[in-house]
């Protein structure tokens, strides 16, 4: 089961040269899976700019591109994530939330984050969109410390850990040539979205912003 969430994939690219160069980097010095996993995630958090944070072009979707521009939006920036760890040999896919634009109600967009397989944890989902005031992800397994907690009707959980990128997001990162445009246009999924697809929405409680 846990093979599948080793592959390759366009998006997800862990076999490109600059991409195993890093996770070698990253993994130097240690044979445990969970400080490697910690390593990769603090990489990609501090180190990669959210592309709205900074207002930083281009847009970039594709893992090997994300590393060598050093930006993207949290989509991207799993997608990169996941490509480290799929590229030292652990398992990793994406998740997403459904979250409110402005913190108070539509308009709704998706937010991107991972979910990584931990001996003696399981499936632990961890969020690299970059820290700032406000927000404080964490890489402290077994707690969760993410970026958001849905905590407001029509925001979501979509717990399910997916492959690779969903459709929705990947049109959004392909099409539009600016950070600006892409948010303008973030990708969303209603709640009312059955199972079919992939995702199953579950409502969360708390937020910790």
């Amino acid at each position: 089961m846990m093979k599948k969430y080793l592959e390759q994939s366009s998006w997800i690219n862990w076999q490109h040269p600059a991409i195993l160069v890093k996770a070698k980097l990253l993994s130097a010095g240690s044979t445990d899976k969970t400080e490697i996993a910690r390593r990769c995630f603090e990489f990609v958090r501090d180190q990669i700019r959210h592309s709205w944070d900074y207002r930083q072009n281009p847009v970039t979707c594709v893992a090997s591109d994300v590393l060598e521009y050093g930006t993207g939006y949290c989509y991207a920036k799993s997608h990169l994530l996941a490509a480290l760890l799929r590229a030292n040999g652990i398992p990793a896919g994406l998740c997403y939330q459904r979250l409110s634009k402005t913190g108070n109600g539509a308009p709704f967009c998706l937010h991107g984050l991972n979910a990584v397989w931990l001996e003696g944890h399981g499936w632990y989902r961890i969020d690299a969109r970059g820290n700032k005031p406000g927000v404080d992800a964490q890489f402290c397994p077994p707690k969760e410390q993410l970026a958001f907690h849905p905590d407001q009707p029509d925001e979501a959980d979509l717990l399910e850990v997916l492959l690779s990128p969903l459709p929705q997001v990947l049109q959004v990162l392909t099409r539009y040539a600016t950070v600006e445009e892409v948010y303008q246009n973030l990708p969303d999924i209603p709640i009312t979205l059955d199972s079919a697809d992939g995702v199953t929405p579950i409502r969360s409680d708390t937020r910790h912003l």
